[in-house]
Formats: structure tokens, sequence, C-alpha cells
């Protein structure tokens, strides 16, 4: 097989994976990107004693070309498994934090949903399939139509603000959720879907909560390792031009006004969609669909960062954290117990709280400054944990574009991405925002 050059633009977690596929096929790969560390949103910094990450805090591993993956380039031996005591998950009601069943009996006890609406719950099987199969029906409409209305307000609207920090009605379900979407058509029933439809071959046995002694930001430092050639770093890249060789030339340059060029056969492109205009495309046919490939939607979001002494917060914190209904009227969208998830999150004794404000349900707020922010959280946290006195680590960080999301617009960037490559030899289009947001999509490059 001839050898190729090939560019990889961005060293986030997809474009290392794609840079490690291709270089698993004999290709001279170069990944390019402008921030100076790899990894991309994926950002671990540790700071008087409390390690952050600013970007996705776990790793859930279910399936097992993920796990072949990560044991392939020897990643899975440093990873950490979650605190068991995070199979515990909480929702706000009535303004109190409440526990999720972990079970059915657990279920028939739990007042996450009232009586009625777990009557409702349990109708799902036998509720009727989609008549005219909808391709573009939102997650909202489908868990309504097929759980009810509580089962919406209580457990989807949390759950997409926790995952997505968006709205149920904004993702379509077929993009945001295709494993739900395959039940309902397969099986005409998720709980039966979910018995009966598991490929044994595809899903591990049990699945892992993980992350790494020094923060998530280690899963991509450790695959680029693997690289044969180290990523170049601080270059931002400013044109892609094509010849008629079908070549194509890449240009990028330093804030010290360094200078990168070189010609390639391949360029894959993983960057966020957002940034796609601030390169300058030459002879690109059709070049009105990168145009559409920028057209996710990037909620704003902004996340806190509390460190407090364990005996200030009277909540036990035996768990992954809590999520907020958009009916209990708060600010934040939820909070992750980082310190009790995995070791090494804060000093002895101390617990540090990991909060979301902002996203579809309320952008605004992240127009607030720091102090706004921090003490927005502040309050909310301490009426909800019981939390005396004020927190001894304290940090915000913004997201001005965050989850692309899977919205209505996401199949038209799959056609575009499709399209752009059939039309141009040698590009390629990838990343979250044509993918989808959650790590293990990163991580298994097609």
């Amino acid at each position: 097989m001839e050898s190729k050059k090939v560019c990889v633009l961005g060293a986030g977690l997809s474009g290392i994976s794609h840079a490690l596929n291709k270089q698993g096929r004999g290709q001279e790969v170069t990944i390019i990107d402008r921030n100076n560390e790899v990894g991309g949103v994926l950002q671990s910094k540790k700071t008087q004693g409390y390690l952050v990450d600013f970007g996705a805090n776990t790793l859930s591993l279910r399936s097992k070309q993920t796990e072949d993956f990560l044991k392939k380039y020897k990643v899975l031996d440093h990873a950490i498994d979650a605190n068991l005591n995070c199979s515990k998950r909480f929702i706000v009601r009535n303004n109190k934090i409440i526990s999720l069943p972990q079970g059915f009996l657990t279920f028939l006890t739990s007042s996450f949903l009232s009586p009625l609406g777990k009557v409702r719950l349990c109708m799902e099987p036998f509720i009727s399939c989609r008549k005219n199969n909808s391709e573009d029906e939102s997650m909202g409409a489908f868990v309504q139509r097929r759980l009810g209305k509580e089962a919406l307000d209580y457990a989807a609207n949390p759950f997409i603000g926790g995952i997505y920090a968006s709205d149920p009605e904004s993702l379509v379900l077929k993009h945001a959720f295709p494993a739900l979407y395959e039940m309902e058509n397969k099986h005409g029933s998720i709980f039966i879907g979910m018995i009966k439809g598991k490929k044994k071959n595809e899903k591990l046995s049990k699945s892992r909560l993980l992350s790494f002694k020094e923060g998530m930001q280690e899963l991509p430092k450790r695959l680029a390792k693997s690289l044969i050639k180290p990523p170049i770093l601080g270059f931002k890249i400013k044109e892609i031009k094509s010849n008629q060789n079908g070549q194509w030339w890449v240009r990028g340059e330093s804030k010290e006004g360094n200078l990168f060029e070189n010609l390639f056969d391949e360029v894959i492109s993983t960057l966020p969609g957002h940034t796609l205009s601030e390169i300058n495309w030459h002879g690109v046919n059709q070049d009105d669909l990168i145009t559409t490939l920028t057209k996710a939607t990037h909620p704003p979001l902004a996340l806190t960062f509390l460190g407090f002494k364990r005996d200030q917060i009277s909540h036990p914190l035996d768990g992954f954290g809590f999520l907020i209904p958009e009916l209990e009227k708060r600010k934040v969208l939820g909070t992750l117990f980082s310190s009790t998830l995995f070791p090494n999150r804060a000093p002895k004794n101390h617990s540090l709280l990991t909060s979301f404000i902002g996203g579809e349900r309320n952008p605004e707020l992240c127009n607030l400054s720091d102090d706004e922010i921090i003490a927005l959280s502040i309050s909310e946290n301490s009426d909800l944990l019981g939390i005396s006195g004020l927190p001894n680590f304290a940090k915000v960080i913004r997201w001005p574009k965050s989850i692309p999301l899977p919205d209505h617009s996401m199949g038209q960037r799959k056609v575009a991405a499709l399209k752009l490559n059939s039309q141009n030899k040698g590009l390629f289009f990838k990343g979250a925002h044509i993918s989808g947001a959650p790590l293990p999509n990163c991580l298994n490059p097609e």
C-alpha cells in the first residue's frame, strides 16, 4: 500500500484518534493545533491542591471497541475507576435533593416521580410506536410520548441539561440517542429493547466510569505518546489550498509569526465547526457546504469549581452529583461531587464541587462577572447541600461555545461533510459537530 502524507487539524481526542488510525495503516501523519497542549476541550489543571477538569469529567466505557482501542495504546492500564458510591445519582424536586432509583424496589419507594408518574412510566411497553417513523422527532417529544410528561420534566429534562447543557426539545432523537431510536424501531419499546436488544459482541458485560490520576487530559496526552511524529502545537491554521495534482497545501501561523507550510495527500479536519470560517479555503468545491458545517448550535456554558472543608457540608456527598429540572427554577444546571468521584481531586478533609451554569436554559447567566457567577453557585449549592461558610477555593471557566448540539441541523452537517469529501478528494471533516459529542464517539474513528 502506497504511503500517504496526512495532516490532521486539531489535537483533541478526535484528532489524535484519527491520527493513530491513519498511522496504523502505514500513513505518515502530522497533527497541527493552535493550542500549546494536546487535548482540545479536555483540559485538567491542579491548583491549591484541587484537580479540576475544564471539559468532560469522566469517560463512560461501555463498548468492546472502545476498550480495545484504549488497550491497544496502553492507556487503560492508567485509568481509575470511579468510586463505587458514585452509582447513586440525585435530582432536585421541591427544592430537595432526592436519590434516583437504582432498582425496582427503590423505584417503588423513590419520590422522584409521583405514583401516577410511575404508573405511566411502566406503561411504556404498551405504547404504540410512532406512525410516521419521523426521523426529526425531538428527544422531548419522544420521552413524553413513550414515558409521559412527568418523566420528561423530572428525568429527561435534567439529564439532557447535564449532558448537553440543552433542552430535550432541541435535540433530535436519531442524532442524540440513536440507540433509543433503533430500540423503538426494532422492538417497539425502550424497555423490551433494553432486555432483548443487547449485542453481546459489542457491549461490555459491565460498563465502567473512568478518569485518570492527573484528570481527563491525561487520556489524550497518553494517546499522543503513541504518535510517531509529535503534534505541532501553537500554530493556527490560516489556509488550506488544493493544487492540480490533488494535493493539499496547509499553512499555519504561530502567535510569534512563525509559519508552518507543507503539502499533504489528505487533510482531516477535526476542528470545531464554528472555527472553520476562520480558515481560507482555496480550490474547495462547494465551499458553501463549509458554511453549513459552521451552523452547529453551541450554547454558552460556565463551570464553577468550589472547594470546601468537608465538615462545612452537611450532605454526605455519597454519589455522582445532582441535576436540576427546569421546573425547579434554579440557576445551576447541576453539580458533580468531584472529590467523591475520584481520588486526588481535593486536599485531605476537603471536598470539590463542580457546577454548571448557563446552557440553553439560562444563557444570559454566562454574561455575569466571575464574582457574580461564583456567588450564584455558592448560594445554590449551599442551599441544597447544607453548606456553611465560604469556600477556600473558587474558580470559573467559561465556554462561550460549548457542546455542539445534535439538533435539527446535524443531519445537514453530516450530508455536507459527505458531499465535501466526495467532491474534494483527500479532504475530510470529522469531529464532535458531526459524529456527536460523547467521548466514545471521538475514540472510534471511522
